[in-house]
């Protein structure tokens, strides 16, 4: 089971932490990879989700691996998922299957 207690860094984090470190501006790295100026600036401040797309266009450019992106945003949704109340109250009532019988020898 995975992990329960960690805060997940979003992919937008780690993007916008390279744009820093190489002086690339949010305007022109939109430009760059040909998306909205507004949906990249959403996506850096932790607003919206990364897209599988974007990811690579991003990798096409800076070299940063889309699966890594990708991984990241995944473990990112899972978490906050995990702690949405509403998706508690109802994984409570969810009842599980019983474990197969061991086959007949």
């Amino acid at each position: 089971m995975a992990q329960k207690n960690f805060t997940p860094t979003h992919p937008g984090e780690v993007i916008k932490d390279e744009l820093i470190a190489r002086g690339i501006s949010q305007k022109d790295f939109a430009e760059r990879i040909g998306v909205p100026y507004t949906m990249l600036n959403d996506i850096l401040n932790e607003r919206r989700p990364l897209s599988a797309a974007t990811a690579l266009f991003i990798e096409s450019a800076l070299g940063i691996s889309a699966e890594l992106l990708m991984g990241l945003q995944s473990d990112y949704t899972m978490q906050h998922t995990r702690n949405n109340a509403e998706v508690k109250r109802k994984m409570r009532s969810v009842r599980p299957y019983s474990s197969p019988a061991a086959p007949a020898r």
